[in-house]
């Protein structure tokens, strides 16, 4: 039997984070972020290697520079796919104090939250400044995963650096999705 976490307002939604985890502390993280309805928005997959449109270039830019607005970030591999982004996020060594406020186990203030928030939003800012006949949008959350050991670290980069060579079987390619 498998027990799921809910959310009180949506009792029959699976939790996303853990209950118990702190999200600032310095550790590595895997993490998945999709476009609402997984648009294919950020370029395509050819003979197996994915080829960046603009917005792929804007979104790529972006997580590029996360480090540069988080001084306790550092990235690791990722890729860009036409719906969805895989990437390794790793908290180095977070301060006690973030924008003046003491730390906080609200989820909201806390680092890793905190940084895809941003990430996601300046994306979303910058593709629907353009003159676009719709309005981008991520779906409302993202998966995580707590990289706790070496081995686990080595099969994630692995799907990653693969990831686009499986795209025809891949969960996330939209004639693949259950719904």
């Amino acid at each position: 039997m498998v027990i799921t976490q809910t959310h009180k307002k949506y009792p029959y939604r699976k939790r996303n984070r853990l209950r118990v985890w702190d999200y600032s502390t310095p550790h590595w993280y895997y993490v998945t972020i999709c476009t609402q309805n997984h648009r294919e928005l950020f370029g395509e997959i050819i003979k197996g290697k994915m080829v960046l449109n603009e917005y792929g270039k804007i979104a790529d830019k972006y997580w590029r520079e996360i480090p540069d607005h988080f001084s306790d970030i550092r990235l690791d591999e990722y890729i860009i796919m036409p719906n969805h982004i895989h990437g390794i996020i790793i908290i180095e060594d977070p301060s006690e104090v973030r924008n003046g406020h003491a730390r906080s186990v609200r989820r909201q203030h806390q680092k890793l939250p905190v940084t895809i928030g941003s990430f996601k939003s300046a994306i979303s800012r910058t593709i629907n400044k353009m003159q676009n006949d719709f309005k981008f949008q991520w779906l409302k959350s993202y998966y995580d995963h707590i990289i706790r050991d070496e081995k686990s670290l080595d099969n994630i980069r692995l799907y990653i650096r693969e990831n686009s060579l499986s795209w025809e079987t891949d969960k996330n390619n939209p004639e693949n999705l259950k719904y």
